[in-house]
């Protein structure tokens, strides 16, 4: 059935309905299976996203059809789909009126991913107009509350030096602390691997202890604040709370130096906005274990790693991992810095849309997956800015001298940056970093030929 006269409208204007500020607006690249013509197949998009279905049916009411979602724009050649939606149309909390993203998913993602005319269509940017923003939650912390226990400056407070306990898993307590402790005598930052929890080997109440314990003799040791950040993703909301209330009672007066890390991808919105809700003082770290089944630019369904960063600052993530840009291990692109920009920016134009934040708090990129101090450099130059997490685990672990020294290697390559110094030069100088070159001689032959000769000598 061709529902194009109802659910479509091609002589709306995109300026118009962003002006208008009552419709979400949502980019998707959409082919139709063979046999279908695009408008048609867009339309039945629209109508099974929002108050249609493939039929006429009986109950509609001239109400209905004033909050039917529309397709305003389309481009075959280029796959091109663009659908307005009244905000309307998405559920509203009872509790307090706010919005929240599991409606929102329900509708632009839902069924029609499934539709039997829809060969494929995926999500490449939304826009959220000034009263949604309003609706959504926002994070409640950022990385200028990091950036402050640190004792560094609020704004432009520079990167921090973070790592992800190796291995991932099979490490009883007591080496887990010690793994904590050796990397925290020269780094800032450690988060939980999103598998560890509370496996029979390492259990929460035992290992967390010790943990704190790692952290107060690092601090007493260097002077210095530390972070943990605490998984606690569980499939009961009721077990997640639990674990965050007994990790802030563990840590006890250094509470405030804890984030609590939440599987967001797997765990769904549920879970973070719960986290969030419950624990507004701790910062929020949105892992995203998963996200590739459906963001993988293989993946021809579902959303962007783009859209996915973008729906995490409504929920209120503080930071979100955002993948290393091509210069990690994990499938990115150099071009993906995006992902970053639209979550700490207050306004950045998207692959499609503008988006402004009103003022919303930034999320912070989290870079994680493959990373060393002989990469960093480069990642920061294309970036732009410093102002990141950085998790390296084996950048860390994996430095010949010790995860104390692979921590300060990180930091000593930011410094490189921002000095902008010749990486071979400042090796010269910094002993942690000139070191990384004979920890990661793959990555060094790749980045910085000839360094064998260069560094002949120095710092061995």
């Amino acid at each position: 059935m061709d529902q194009s006269n109802r659910y479509a409208d091609l002589s709306l204007s995109e300026k118009a309905l962003i002006d208008g500020g009552r419709h979400i607006l949502v980019a998707y690249k959409m082919k139709p299976k063979s046999g279908h013509g695009y408008l048609e197949a867009a339309a039945h998009f629209a109508a099974e996203s929002s108050t249609g279905t493939n039929v006429e049916v009986s109950t509609t009411d001239e109400f209905t059809k004033g909050v039917d979602a529309l397709v305003y724009y389309i481009d075959e050649a280029s796959e091109d789909m663009r659908i307005a939606y009244p905000l309307d149309l998405f559920d509203r909390n009872i509790t307090d009126g706010r919005m929240m993203i599991v409606s929102f998913l329900t509708l632009v993602i839902g069924n029609n991913q499934g539709m039997g005319d829809i060969q494929h269509a995926k999500m490449i940017d939304f826009y959220m107009p000034p009263r949604a923003i309003q609706l959504f939650d926002g994070p409640s912390k950022d990385i200028s509350d990091l950036w402050r226990i640190l004792g560094r400056p609020v704004k432009d407070g520079g990167y921090i030096a973070g790592t992800i306990i190796k291995p991932k898993l099979g490490l009883r307590p007591e080496p887990f602390a010690k793994a904590a402790y050796e990397f925290w005598l020269g780094g800032d930052f450690i988060k939980n691997d999103e598998p560890q929890g509370n496996q029979v080997f390492a259990p929460m109440k035992k290992t967390i202890p010790l943990v704190v314990d790692a952290m107060r003799r690092a601090m007493d040791e260097t002077g210095q604040a530390k972070l943990f950040s605490a998984n606690i993703t569980a499939d009961d909301h009721y077990e997640m709370v639990a674990r965050g209330e007994y990790i802030l009672e563990a840590f006890g007066p250094d509470a405030d130096k804890v984030a609590f890390l939440v599987d967001g991808y797997v765990g769904g919105p549920g879970m973070v906005t719960t986290a969030r809700r419950t624990f507004p003082n701790q910062y929020l770290h949105y892992h995203r274990a998963g996200h590739g089944a459906v963001t993988s630019p293989s993946a021809k369904r579902g959303y962007t790693a783009y859209v996915l960063a973008k729906m995490s600052r409504l929920q209120g993530a503080s930071g979100i991992h955002v993948g290393t840009m091509g210069f990690g291990k994990m499938e990115g692109e150099m071009d993906d810095r995006a992902i970053a920009y639209i979550i700490e920016r207050d306004s950045y134009q998207g692959p499609i849309y503008p988006q402004e934040w009103f003022g919303m708090k930034p999320t912070t990129p989290i870079i994680s997956g493959g990373m060393n101090a002989l990469r960093l450099p480069g990642f920061f130059e294309n970036l732009g800015h410093g102002n990141v997490i950085n998790t390296a685990g084996g950048g860390s672990y994996g430095h010949i001298d010790s995860p104390a020294a692979g921590a300060t290697s990180l930091r000593q390559a930011y410094e490189c940056w921002k000095a902008k110094a010749d990486p071979i030069e400042w090796a010269k100088e910094h002993r942690e970093f000139a070191r990384a070159f004979d920890s990661f001689p793959k990555d060094a032959d790749a980045l910085f030929p000839g360094w064998r000769d260069k560094l002949a000598g120095i710092h061995r």
